[in-house]
């Protein structure tokens, strides 16, 4: 579901997700494609986790192994389209799906991401609320991209504000079994 709402945000072309943001621009000064990039980053990610006590999971591993290569493979199969209405309409629904399934695979217990684990760490640390949290990593992720040259649009800015409050919303409502964390104000 992740990638489906990565490849629909990607193809609807009025700008990528924060991530591919950065993706974009290493694979300009490295190589490997947008989908091998995500591998990479995730596993380095998963170093931020040591010192806030993070637990990987099942989940953890799917999403470092599995998203990036399926995004590739993904990216064939939604088609592109010109029309405004429907390149926005895309990139709305990709938006919509990156956050349900974010709060779905939280919520389940079976481990986050690099970057979710990263936001549920802060949140517990800090106790801020959700939303604020993931954009800040979001914005964070997307500057550091831009820096890097990777390309980013209107959508990617749509993408970084609307991220975090989606997840906010829907991780409360999808967790199993009692909070994952206290997912603030």
């Amino acid at each position: 579901t992740v990638v489906a709402g990565a490849s629909w945000c990607s193809q609807a072309r009025v700008g990528v997700r924060s991530g591919a943001v950065r993706h974009n621009g290493l694979s300009g000064h490295l190589g490997l494609t947008i989908g091998q990039w995500p591998v990479t980053v995730g596993g380095l990610g998963l170093l931020l986790w040591i010192p806030m006590r993070e637990k990987p999971g099942l989940g953890t591993l799917g999403n470092v192994m599995v998203i990036g290569p399926t995004l590739d493979l993904f990216l064939h199969w939604v088609p592109a389209t010109t029309v405004m209405g429907w390149r926005v309409a895309m990139l709305l629904v990709g938006i919509v799906i990156n956050g349900l399934a974010t709060a779905a695979y939280i919520g389940a217990r079976l481990g986050s991401g690099p970057r979710d684990g990263l936001m549920t760490g802060l949140v517990r640390l800090t106790r801020w609320p959700v939303g604020w949290i993931r954009t800040v990593i979001e914005l964070s992720v997307v500057v550091a991209g831009f820096l890097l040259g990777g390309n980013l649009n209107v959508g990617t800015v749509i993408f970084v504000l609307t991220i975090g409050p989606i997840v906010h919303v829907l991780l409360p409502k999808l967790i199993v079994g009692g909070p994952v964390v206290d997912h603030g104000r």
